[in-house]
């Protein structure tokens, strides 16, 4: 009787390091899927867009949507304020719309705010830059 509680507990503890990041996939919305004429709509609409030029094949794409991920669930005020845009890069990377954004390829971050670009990152998957940029839309989302 013993030894099946042991097993049991055993498998239990076996679940655990799954749990936060299932807690965190379910927790945190995905972005909006990129279609022609939504930046604009919600560029004009006022907001701050954060796109994301990303390949489902991309392992640097990955990287860099666990690290945003993970600020979007320790800060809830980037979803609450922020537009976040995942543009496919198989589809739209060379779109009239990436050419005339200069987009070099995919695993690149912009954010915009009217026609203005306020920061860029380009296969960068460092948390602390990441950060920087989220927070760089972050003020400006809330501004003024």
């Amino acid at each position: 009787m013993k030894r099946r509680h042991f097993i049991s507990a055993g498998a239990a503890l076996l679940t655990l390091p799954l749990a936060p990041s299932a807690l965190l996939a379910q927790a945190v919305p995905a972005p909006i899927e990129y279609k022609p004429g939504l930046l604009t709509e919600h560029l004009r609409a006022g907001e701050t867009v954060f796109l994301d030029f990303k390949a489902d094949w991309c392992t640097t794409c990955a990287a860099q949507s666990r690290v945003m991920d993970k600020l979007k669930a320790e800060n809830p005020a980037y979803l609450e304020n922020v537009t976040f845009m995942k543009i496919d890069w198989d589809t739209y990377g060379r779109s009239q719309m990436a050419g005339r954004m200069r987009i070099p390829r995919r695993s690149t971050l912009v954010v915009l705010k009217g026609d203005d670009e306020l920061g860029r990152l380009v296969a960068d998957t460092r948390e602390e830059k990441i950060r920087a940029l989220m927070d760089t839309a972050l003020a400006a989302a809330t501004a003024g």
